[in-house]
């Protein structure tokens, strides 16, 4: 490199590999959360349904015990698991080929395999929380009012993440134009 020479650094890649951790981190967060939709004396996740049964008493102090059971006997339950979890390994292979590539210094080789790993990521996980709360509305009617919590919502996170890191993998800084500079 001479004197006359500038060396541009684009930290695009870095940053790309930040997002897919970043969106790795919320998709476990979110498969694991207790709270995806929630309503007054009601919970449900994707691994089990909670009520709360009224109090017995109204002057009573303690609170009315909890019943909880798995969700995994409704077919559409068991579809959103598998698309959500399908979309983690994608992500979670998408990182670690990222990883290594940029560590080994192989780094343009593998950019459309991690983009690739990504997008699938995306559908899967786009389908999955397209499909819970169409189902979850069609197949339940409660007497109250119910939101969509933050476990979903971080779903949507870790999507938006994977697609924002996608892009960015997808994006040719080795190739410039002259007319450009």
């Amino acid at each position: 490199m001479s004197v006359n020479e500038v060396y541009v650094f684009r930290p695009f890649k870095l940053i790309a590999l930040l997002c897919v951790f970043l969106a790795l981190c919320l998709d476990v967060v979110a498969l694991l959360s207790p709270a995806w939709v929630t309503a007054e004396h009601f919970s449900l996740s994707l691994w089990e349904s909670c009520s709360q049964s009224e109090a017995r008493h109204p002057s009573e102090e303690e609170e009315a015990p909890w019943s909880c059971f798995s969700t995994l006997t409704s077919d559409w339950q068991i579809a959103t698991l598998v698309l959500l979890v399908a979309g983690a390994v994608a992500t979670l292979v998408a990182f670690l080929v990222a990883l290594i590539s940029l560590c080994r210094g192989t780094q343009r080789r593998h950019y459309r395999t991690v983009a690739v790993f990504l997008f699938t990521a995306v559908v899967l996980q786009a389908c999955a929380l397209v499909l819970y709360p169409i189902k979850f509305i069609d197949g339940t009617v409660l007497q109250t009012y119910h939101e969509f919590n933050w476990g979903y919502g971080l779903g949507w996170g870790a999507t938006i993440f994977m697609l924002g890191g996608g892009i960015l993998f997808c994006l040719r800084t080795d190739v410039y134009e002259d007319a450009m500079y």
